[in-house]
């Protein structure tokens, strides 16, 4: 057996032994190895997509889901460059990812070989771990060293407290594919019994007890967990859920859906300052959420990872890896004055989204209260994700997830598919028109490639609508060209281009008919930039009306 044979063969058994269950493949001629190997397992469920960008970001997406280390392999040079966002992502957001990426020789380095460019390190700190495998050679202690490599990496991106990409980068001496002879000069067998290499996890951490207070608020942003374990205790503790969409705690009669508005109304955040909040995952939404949070005189962020803890607001007063919200005494006047501001804002800001026919944040709280049990919701990072804070209401049974992480737009199409492809039962996205644009090589799927039930809700307002809200909207003369930047696309031809089924809906009646069907599928909904803008200012108007006739 040659070198490359062996060293993928036993590299993708042992990651298999670990627990691996899909793989995502860029094809490439360096990687003809990996690529054998993985297809070759029949553990492994492979996905293939001919752009690396695309690939990446569908690894995100089923890694993200699942919550398990998904591997992602592309040939070497520019290939690897393409996973960079991907892993940035993975990196800010703590999912796990395994990034395996082939390489030239070193005799084949800063030579002008093609294809051939500085892999080593090349994610820089946005990994948790890299290491340069070496070129495999025929001589005994490889299987040992290629086994416990696999297991290191696997369980390293894992975490526990700390998941998120790992990096080997594998370089391969031609030839890449198998020579017919089976013999190596020493037993390539794993462990019968599982992995070469059992980890342990750590005992748990040791809890930090609050003082019993009825004047306390949880927070739940992206990335926060054991979610319901800490709505329950806030529940018992008399406190209000400020929780974002992708926070996963946006349920139950504690839940503040329109949080936004309360606390951007001075008048009731300076009356309802906390004594205590307790933070999960990383809040980035809201701007008043973020300057209420400022005041608050105790400041208790829950982070897995004590050398990575969420403070975009450097208001923080202790970090702990477990909270205990103990159950005070006294009445419930903090909860009833939150929930009757909540009520207030909410029946407003419904007014004026009924009365404006179609308009964006009309048509994420419609589709949140339209979606079955069991759905899995992935958003936009732009406005979908803001209008989804702004105006669902409270329910159960819906997963909603975003990449808010780096919070950026690429990869939204391929991420959402990725996610779909781990969940059990329908899923669905909503993102704007140039963010499907950007990623719209996700829609390529090869006749072989295991498909989504996905339905992809595009709201296309033809630019960044995002700007429209912006202090960058006043400047009138620049701001269609280097902000608006219309781009007149047809969605329908994007569509009709990888042979995706298309429904346009232009009334608010449509959505619910629109959003039936299995399969990969496309729903645009077209709006306009300027007039929600207007709708947003009517919104905030009339929320923070109803919240100051109470107060």
């Amino acid at each position: 057996m040659n070198p490359a044979t062996a060293l993928a063969t036993v590299l993708v058994d042992e990651l298999a032994r670990c627990g691996l269950t899909d793989v995502v493949l860029a094809p490439g001629s360096r990687s003809t190895p990996l690529a054998l190997a993985v297809h070759a397992d029949s553990r492994i469920r492979l996905h293939v997509r001919v752009d690396e960008r695309s690939a990446s970001f569908l690894a995100l997406g089923l890694a993200r889901r699942s919550e398990r280390p998904v591997a992602l392999i592309c040939t070497s040079g520019t290939a690897a460059a393409n996973f960079h966002p991907a892993v940035i992502e993975a990196h800010e957001s703590g999912v796990p990812l395994l990034v395996l990426t082939a390489d030239r020789p070193p005799e084949l380095r800063d030579t002008g070989s093609s294809q051939t460019i500085d892999q080593i390190k090349l994610y820089g700190a946005a990994v948790r771990w890299f290491s340069e495998v070496g070129v495999p050679e025929d001589r005994p202690g490889q299987v040992a060293y290629w086994r416990s490599l696999a297991c290191r990496a696997f369980q390293r991106s894992l975490g526990p407290y700390d998941p998120g990409p790992v990096h080997l980068n594998v370089p391969f001496r031609e030839p890449l594919i198998p020579d017919g002879d089976t013999s190596w000069c020493e037993p390539m067998e794993g462990d019968a019994a599982g992995p070469w290499v059992r980890a342990r996890v750590a005992s748990p951490p040791v809890a930090l007890h609050l003082q019993p207070t009825r004047r306390g608020v949880l927070v739940v942003g992206d990335g926060a967990t054991n979610v319901r374990r800490y709505v329950a205790a806030a529940g018992m503790a008399g406190w209000p859920v400020l929780s974002e969409p992708n926070g996963g705690a946006r349920y139950g009669d504690h839940a503040m859906s329109a949080y936004h508005f309360l606390l951007g109304t001075p008048e009731f955040a300076d009356r309802h300052r906390p004594e205590v909040v307790v933070t999960l995952g990383r809040p980035s939404l809201s701007r008043p959420l973020l300057n209420w949070l400022k005041h608050a005189d105790e400041h208790v962020v829950v982070a897995r990872d004590m050398t990575r803890w969420p403070d975009p607001t450097r208001s923080a007063t202790q970090v702990a890896q477990e909270v205990e919200i103990p159950i005070p005494a006294g009445d419930d006047d903090w909860l009833h004055s939150w929930r009757r501001a909540d009520t207030a804002a909410r029946g407003a800001i419904d007014e004026v989204m009924d009365g404006a026919g179609l308009n964006e944040p009309r048509l994420a709280r419609d589709l949140v209260d339209t979606l079955p049990n069991g759905s899995l919701l992935f958003s936009g990072s732009s406005m979908p994700i803001r209008d989804l804070d702004q105006a669902m209401r409270p329910r159960r049974g819906l997963r909603i997830l975003a990449n808010r992480g780096a919070a950026g737009i690429d990869g939204v199409v391929s991420t959402a598919m990725g996610a779909a492809l781990s969940h059990n039962g329908p899923a669905y996205a909503l993102m704007g028109d140039l963010t499907f644009l950007h990623d719209q090589n996700g829609l390529i799927l090869g006749p072989r490639e295991p498909r989504p039930d996905l339905c992809l809700v595009v709201v296309n307002n033809d630019g960044g609508g995002i700007f429209s809200l912006l202090p960058q909207a006043a400047l009138r003369d620049p701001f269609e060209r280097i902000f608006g930047t219309a781009h007149g696309v047809d969605l329908g031809y994007v569509a009709a281009s990888t042979g995706t089924p298309y429904t346009f809906v232009n009334e608010p009646g449509q959505l619910s008919k629109a959003l039936r069907g299995e399969g990969l599928r496309i729903v645009e909904v077209r709006t306009d930039r300027e007039s929600n803008a207007d709708l947003h200012a009517m919104m905030r108007d009339a929320a923070h009306g109803a919240i100051r006739a109470l107060v």
